[in-house]
């Protein structure tokens, strides 16, 4: 344990009780903002790979810093290796990027002889991207169900549709809705959280009986897609 606790031959080694810290610091403040813009975003596009990257980024912010420990040269050292790295494909994905900032920090640390802290850093980040991907961190669960169906009737009887959604259906929100011209026709969007999911199949043969549906279709929702 003394050589592995001693295997920093930098000319700065890190101190492991201050690395332990601010890894353990640096992944609970991740998780506080992270579950902040889980609960608080509302707009249209919806990436669980964000929050991901969220909760890892101060990890490897953390990491990275301790590396360097106040040394210009591991710091343009840093800078060098990060302008070398192009890729012809953009990375579209934000854990993506987060795995490679990963790989390029513990080889500095690696390269700059700081072995005990590419140990205990690459072993802290493999553990958090094996348990954020156990976990599912930062799914939203909000609907079951997106329901599509072309109503015939007037619009103001669409008062029985909401009915039978609502007797099934904890939450219902209206997701589109399309009104042709010159014609009572709509195209109708529901997203749909179910009282119980094992019950669509009832509900959707319920929405076909009601005059005035012309026909019916849904998709599965289990998760928020990502847009």
């Amino acid at each position: 344990m003394n050589a592995f606790f001693l295997g920093d031959h930098a000319s700065a080694p890190t101190s492991f009780q201050a690395l332990i810290l601010a890894i353990a610091l640096a992944y609970l403040f991740g998780q506080m903002i992270a579950w902040v813009y889980v609960f608080t975003h509302s707009g249209v596009s919806y990436s669980r790979s964000f929050v991901v990257a969220l909760i890892v980024l101060p990890v490897l912010v953390a990491l990275v810093l301790m590396v360097m420990s106040n040394n210009l040269i591991t710091a343009f050292g840093l800078i060098a290796v990060f302008a070398v790295v192009r890729f012809r494909n953009v990375l579209r994905d934000t854990l993506d990027t987060c795995y490679v900032l990963a790989v390029i920090i513990l080889g500095t640390a690696c390269g700059t002889q700081k072995f005990s802290s590419a140990i205990v850093g690459g072993l802290a980040l493999s553990g958090l991207f094996i348990f954020l991907w156990m976990t599912a961190s930062g799914t939203r669960h909000r609907f079951d169900l997106i329901l599509n169906l072309r109503w015939t009737r007037p619009a103001s009887e669409l008062e029985t549709v909401s009915h039978l959604l609502n007797r099934h259906s904890l939450r219902v929100h209206i997701a589109n809705q399309h009104f042709g011209k010159g014609t009572d026709a709509a195209n109708l969007s529901y997203r749909v959280l179910l009282r119980d999911p094992s019950r669509a199949a009832e509900l959707l043969t319920e929405l076909a009986e009601v005059p005035g549906v012309d026909r019916v279709s849904s998709v599965q929702a289990a998760d928020e897609s990502e847009i």
